[in-house]
Order: C-alpha cells, then sequence, then structure tokens
C-alpha cells in the first residue's frame, strides 16, 4: 500500500510542517536546551522586512524590542512592556537610544533587537542591530545562560550585520555603537553627531 500520511497531530510532522512554510516559525533546541519562541521570530521577521506602508502601520513598527529567558529558564521569551515603538519617538520618547539603554535591567542580562537610524557620510540608513546585555553585576548562573543560548537566537536572526556584547553602560555609548555600525564612516546616530 501506499505511505500513510502523517497524523496531522503528531507534534513532529507540525514542527516538520510549520518549518517548512517558514524557518523561523518552530521552536529551536540549541546545546543549552533553551528555545526561541515564535512570538521573537515574527518581531525579528516584521523589524527586518519594514513593509509598512500605511503612516499608521509605521507608527506600529517597533524600534527596539528586549528578549529575555522565560520564568522556567527554558525558552526565549518577549519580555513584555519592554518595547519602542517608532510612533513613540518624539511624541513619549525623545532619545530612543537613550530610553533603550534605560529599559535594560541593572542586574540580568538580556538580548535585545535596535533598529539604528544613522547617517555616514554619503548616505542615511536603519540597520538592525543585535544585542546581548551582561551587566557586571547579573548572577553568574544568567551570565551563562545567555552566553549559551545566543547561538540559538542568532540563528533566527538571520542578515543581522551588527552585533553587540554589552557588560554596561559604558559599552552602550554613542561612539562605541557608532563604531560598531561603521567606525569613523557614521558621522550621525539617532539623529545626533558622533
Amino acid at each position: 500500500m501506499g505511505q500513510k500520511r502523517p497524523n496531522a497531530c503528531s507534534v513532529s510532522w507540525c514542527f516538520a510542517h510549520a518549518q517548512s512554510l517558514h524557518p523561523c516559525l518552530t521552536r529551536e533546541m540549541e546545546a543549552s536546551g533553551v528555545q526561541v519562541a515564535d512570538e521573537v521570530c515574527r518581531i525579528f521577521y516584521d523589524m527586518k522586512v519594514r513593509k509598512c506602508s500605511t503612516p499608521e502601520e509605521i507608527k506600529k513598527r517597533k524600534k527596539a524590542v528586549i528578549f529575555c529567558l522565560s520564568p522556567d529558564k527554558k525558552c526565549i521569551i518577549v519580555e513584555e512592556g519592554k518595547e519602542i515603538l517608532v510612533g513613540d519617538v518624539g511624541v513619549t520618547v525623545t532619545d530612543p537610544f537613550k530610553h533603550f539603554v534605560q529599559m535594560l535591567p541593572e542586574k540580568d542580562c538580556r538580548y535585545a533587537l535596535y533598529d539604528a537610524s544613522f547617517e555616514t557620510k554619503e548616505s542615511k540608513k536603519e540597520e538592525l542591530m543585535f544585542f546581548l546585555w551582561a551587566p557586571e553585576q547579573a548572577p553568574l548562573k544568567s551570565k551563562m545562560i545567555y552566553a549559551s543560548s545566543k547561538d540559538a537566537i542568532k540563528k533566527k536572526f538571520q542578515g543581522i550585520k551588527h552585533e553587540c556584547q554589552a557588560n554596561g553602560p559604558e559599552d552602550l555609548n554613542r561612539a562605541c555603537i557608532a563604531e560598531k555600525l561603521g567606525g569613523s564612516l557614521v558621522v550621525a546616530f539617532e539623529g545626533s553627531p558622533v
């Protein structure tokens, strides 16, 4: 007889089918055992593609998002309330990068995406940056889990050109970020000279 069709409720069939539709829509387990939530991947895709067309859609686009580990430390999730929308810039947020840095916890690690606006001597650009925030005051166990799970989230974030590991606020000043974005070619970051 012919091959038996897999049961649509089978977990392995669902993951295989979902991954064939879009590789970022499944959860992937890395050596650390930490998975990446589907919502994290969707947010990255929406920020990367920038398919917004109407002014209202543009205002809802994310400028920055912070990700954390779930309470059981088994999944990378979106940290609730830790985002900046493009529509917030100039309205409730005057300096988006400063606001982003202030959203990072003093004593724990996080991952983040930031849609950086900068100018070179030739043109204006917008490019995504991936951050691993691991402050000195964070618990050693947290630093180890975040460091060992970084590859899981980075594999989902295909095409990120700029990555920054920051261990304190001094690593997140405009000059450091400008260096990551293009060094001496960058003349302004988020509308301010560097």
